[in-house]
């Protein structure tokens, strides 16, 4: 048991040799209980160095060694859900040495990617897929004639989504040769039930048990009335000691609930199911965080961990840290909190990310209008619809990247019948090291064209409160989109006082070109602005857009330059495009957004500089526009029609 991060590497004599080639398969038990050992020490010594999701992988430390050890890996397909839980499978599979590069450019994903090794055998950043993917995969090699064995590793909360029932339930009935493994960290699924439960599972993964089984299903069938009663008696004997009913309804053969870090039993039970025809499921239970003291008394606060610095040695200078502004998320945090003193038909709704999204004191301050849905954003988008159908003002608060799994609920449950639901977007734009699968960057692009929206996009903290209090206002769908970690510090004001929707601001008066922010690049657009003698104007409103402020700027300027943290394609410069194109006015448009592909993981403001959305990143594209358009800038602005 670990109380603290070692910051030197450990021991690991028999993990170096698996790392130089050494399968699993060849060590005996005891040297897979010291594996275990090794591969726990080194976990949290390389997640100390690089940062990143923990708690997760040290619970799955036995499994992952008994998934390596029964099954020919990576021919045998293995299939996490979230990707959480997937630092010691890497560890595994030849990736030791490229563990400190985690999470940052060029290294490691923090997630499965299928492009970085052949045992990532599905991409995944999303919950709730692993089912779904692994039961592609059983019936892609039944429909080739393979002899593959297909394991879905789902836990960390991803069976409350309800793709994960959607996929049992089709498992059932297609019957392929699969097994899905429910890592219970009692993050999500009830309490151990106890030793009696664990001696039954024993029994059940038995050899002889499954025969016996098989045999007298062979019998019984022949008399229907028989076979029947018996199925009643199993079912009930394990419903007595495990939570088995639902699975076996749904088709699939029950074991366990098992000690999830008893390595040799895992291995025996592995072994036994190893062959069996049919979808099989295995129920695991485990502890988050485990053999690292914090993180087991802490699960959700260790969830992941930043890289632990060594404590520099000699007196140290006194003077205390520069104070940090608040994150986004507590900034909508205590909005809702505020509203919620304010308005007592207030709801808020979050899918399972309560502590990320900066509801944790709302969730206490209001309990009885506090709903976390589980890893369940389409239900939740169409809970906030029902709600609202019947006088209750729900806030949805949700990351970018999450919302797009409820796209159909938003458009058919809430704009389509122009609800009064307001959607607080978080992790709107590139999110850093999370990757692709985590950037929010196509929210504007799949908003914007959906009737009935509103849409805001703050450029600073105190304009995000006051845009949240005016989408809540608003009597239809709105949202408002932020994005991760703080702002620029500017003093928020604890008065709430609506703003016009669709009313840009104009923040400076230049010539011959005109800046049109829409977010939170504002620094950035500034920036530009300043060298050129540029307009600058903060937009605030992707939709409604403030369409008379664009045709004036349009009109007095040689070109107009949009800027945004979100896909080009689809994006707000796209409908000030689309505006000018709309009044016959050819006035060139320089879009500054994300590019068409997917940005890796890495340091945000390094990702922002390398697509060209830092100052200097804009400044150069727009001085290169200038020279192939023979812009002078030193000329006088042409006469104006009117004055912004």
């Amino acid at each position: 048991m670990f109380s603290e991060i070692p910051l030197t590497p450990p021991a690991t004599p028999l993990l170096s040799g698996i790392d130089a080639g050494r399968p699993t398969g060849e060590l005996s038990t005891e040297e897979l209980t010291q594996l275990a050992e090794e591969l726990r020490a080194y976990l949290l010594y390389s997640v100390g160095q690089s940062g990143g999701h923990f708690g997760a992988g040290l619970g799955v430390v036995e499994l992952t060694i008994a998934l390596h050890h029964v099954f020919n890996t990576p021919d045998d397909r293995i299939v996490w859900d979230v990707g959480h839980q997937t630092y010691p499978h890497k560890i595994l599979t030849g990736r030791m040495q490229q563990m400190d590069s985690m999470r940052h450019a060029g290294g490691l994903s923090g997630f499965p990617k299928r492009s970085e090794s052949a045992y990532d055998t599905f991409g995944v950043g999303h919950s709730s897929t692993s089912i779904s993917a692994a039961m592609g995969m059983a019936l892609a090699a039944r429909q080739q004639g393979l002899d593959r064995k297909v394991i879905a590793v789902i836990g960390d909360g991803a069976i409350t989504g309800g793709m994960a029932f959607e996929a049992l339930a089709h498992a059932g009935h297609e019957r392929p040769n699969m097994l899905v493994i429910l890592n219970d960290n009692q993050m999500s699924i009830g309490h151990n039930t106890g030793g009696l439960a664990n001696y039954f599972a024993k029994i059940w993964a038995t050899k002889t048990y499954l025969g016996m089984r098989e045999r007298s299903k062979r019998f019984l069938e022949r008399f229907s009335f028989l076979w029947d009663w018996a199925k009643r008696t199993e079912e009930h004997m394990k419903g007595m000691v495990a939570p088995s009913t639902l699975f076996e309804e749904l088709g699939f053969h029950y074991i366990g609930p098992l000690d999830g870090h008893d390595l040799p039993g895992l291995v025996k039970t592995l072994e036994n199911m190893k062959d069996l025809e049919g979808p099989q499921f295995l129920h695991i239970r485990t502890v988050k965080g485990k053999g690292f003291t914090p993180a087991e008394e802490d699960p959700v606060g260790y969830h992941a961990l930043n890289k632990v610095e060594a404590k520099p040695k000699g007196p140290q200078p006194t003077e205390p840290p520069k104070p940090k502004g608040p994150k986004y998320q507590d900034v909508f945090g205590q909005w809702l909190c505020d509203m919620a003193e304010q308005d007592d038909k207030l709801v808020g709704i979050t899918p399972a990310m309560c502590e990320g999204s900066g509801m944790v004191d709302f969730a206490a301050r209001f309990p009885d209008r506090y709903y976390d849905v589980a890893i369940a954003e389409q239900h939740a988008v169409t809970l906030a619809a029902g709600m609202a159908c019947d006088g209750v003002k729900p806030v949805v608060a949700i990351y970018s990247t999450f919302l797009q799994r409820g796209y159909d609920q938003l458009i058919h449950d809430v704009a389509l019948q122009n609800l009064d639901v307001t959607f607080g977007i978080d992790r709107a734009g590139l999110v850093g090291q999370d990757g692709p699968t985590h950037h929010g960057t196509f929210d504007l692009s799949y908003l914007r064209c959906i009737p009935n929206m509103v849409i805001g996009a703050p450029s600073d903290e105190n304009e995000c409160r006051q845009m949240l209090y005016t989408a809540y206002q608003h009597p239809g769908p709105a949202a408002v989109r932020y994005p991760r970690g703080t702002g620029p510090g500017v003093n928020i004001v604890e008065a709430m006082t609506p703003m016009t929707i669709g009313k840009s601001v104009p923040l400076m008066e230049g010539r011959h070109i005109a800046i049109l922010n829409f977010g939170t690049l504002l620094p950035a657009a500034r920036e530009a602005a300043e060298q050129i003698g540029a307009t600058l104007v903060d937009m605030r409103w992707v939709k409604p857009m403030d369409d008379t402020r664009v045709l004036e700027l349009a009109a007095n300027h040689e070109l107009l330059v949009t800027v945004e943290e979100n896909a080009v394609a689809g994006g707000a410069g796209a409908g000030v495009s689309e505006l000018l194109a709309a009044h016959g006015i050819e006035t060139p448009v320089l879009h500054c957004g994300i590019p068409d592909q997917y940005i890796e993981h890495g340091d945000h403001k390094a990702q922002l500089a390398a697509i060209g959305l830092d100052g200097e990143g804009i400044l150069g594209r727009i001085n290169h526009r200038v020279a192939d358009a023979m812009i002078d800038l030193a000329s006088p602005s042409p006469p104006s029609s009117s004055v912004i």
